[in-house]
């Protein structure tokens, strides 16, 4: 296949404000109206800070233009990543987590930053801590105009869950651990989302091996049912993606296989086009770093990986691609990286064409 992209070009930033202008980990969908929404986690002092929000911007002309970032989901807490899912007839699904105070101190205690020491407490004195850690997401039910409450579930993954045939949603993710560690019992788990917002647990993804980490899974449902679900593993000489599929509606899975070599990228987000060819983009964070794509035409079962996006990265701080196809039959993927040396994590967007 022959990729054609565009060179990418900011559309999520904050450069009136020096403090809070670090934005990451984006996801993309078309709404039921037609509107493109992209959320991300914004307005943070740095990559790990206590400051994050989930902010959106929308685009009526398919990604040539946005609004600027408006806040959807701000807890005391971090509120990292943020996944953004239409449902239903009108329904939008917002997810994101964040940390503990505790983990938020380890990291600000390198730089020992007074500011974010103070926050800290105040967060901590406010008894608001409890209420808030963990796995979270919101629901609108008018299109994504309004949302309601913050509710949580027992497990985390960047792009949030994936649509199914019943109007459910499946939750692949990794099961939220609030110390924020490689915990004994950390693995991926798969659950169905009701439109109510309620759960079950439908079944588990083997891990790979002892002392990797499986984590940052994204699942799709193909129209046959077929379920697939590309995982992040890394630690150990691994940052890398691995498949596993389920053929009996997410109850049982097959032990995952890799796909990439050992430092191959990761995370990836799944995306199933009009012809029905399957895409999986993934960030690249050997130099050179970038955003990459592999893709498959027999449901999966085969991948044709390493194609490059865009390999002009400034360094390995990237990735978290999200994809969504536009009318007139480009890709149009988003994802986050800097654009100056010194600068500050920015959301980009490039649109781009495969052929043979």
């Amino acid at each position: 296949m022959k990729i054609t992209a565009t060179p990418p070009k900011v559309i999520c930033s904050n450069p009136d404000n020096p403090l809070y202008n670090y934005f990451g980990w984006p996801s993309v969908a078309r709404l039921q109206d037609g509107r493109l929404m992209m959320v991300a986690s914004g307005f943070r002092m740095k990559h790990l800070c206590p400051f994050g929000k989930v902010v959106a911007c929308c685009s009526t002309d398919d990604g040539e233009t946005w609004t600027r970032p408006a806040v959807l989901l701000d807890t005391p807490l971090d509120d990292r990543d943020a996944g953004v899912v239409p449902f239903g007839e009108n329904s939008v699904l917002i997810t994101s987590f964040n940390n503990t105070v505790q983990a938020q101190r380890g990291w600000n205690a390198a730089a020992s930053d007074p500011y974010i020491t103070a926050y800290l407490d105040g967060v901590e004195a406010s008894g608001l801590e409890e209420k808030y850690i963990g796995s979270t997401f919101i629901i609108s039910r008018d299109g994504g105009k309004t949302f309601g409450e913050v509710m949580r579930m027992p497990v985390t993954t960047p792009h949030g869950p994936a649509p199914m045939p019943d109007g459910s949603l499946l939750y692949a993710g990794r099961t939220f651990s609030r110390h924020n560690a490689v915990m004994a019992d950390d693995h991926i788990a798969v659950y169905r989302l009701s439109a109510d917002g309620t759960y079950e647990k439908l079944g588990d993804i083997e891990n790979v091996a002892p002392g990797l980490l499986s984590c940052e899974p994204n699942a799709i449902v193909l129209p046959d049912g077929k379920i697939i679900v590309h995982i992040r593993v890394h630690k150990g000489g691994y940052f890398t993606l691995f498949q596993s599929e389920s053929y009996d509606g997410g109850h049982t899975f097959t032990k995952p296989r890799q796909l990439l070599g050992d430092q191959g990228g990761a995370p990836a987000h799944l995306l199933r086009l009009r012809n029905g060819t399957l895409i999986s983009t993934y960030g690249y964070r050997e130099a050179p770093f970038g955003i990459r794509m592999m893709y498959s035409t027999d449901n999966g079962d085969t991948w044709s990986t390493d194609h490059v996006l865009w390999d002009k990265g400034l360094g390995n701080d990237l990735g978290y691609p999200c994809s969504v196809e536009l009318e007139n039959g480009e890709i149009l993927t988003v994802f986050y990286a800097r654009v100056e040396a010194d600068g500050p994590a920015v959301i980009l967007e490039t649109k781009w064409t495969m052929s043979e």
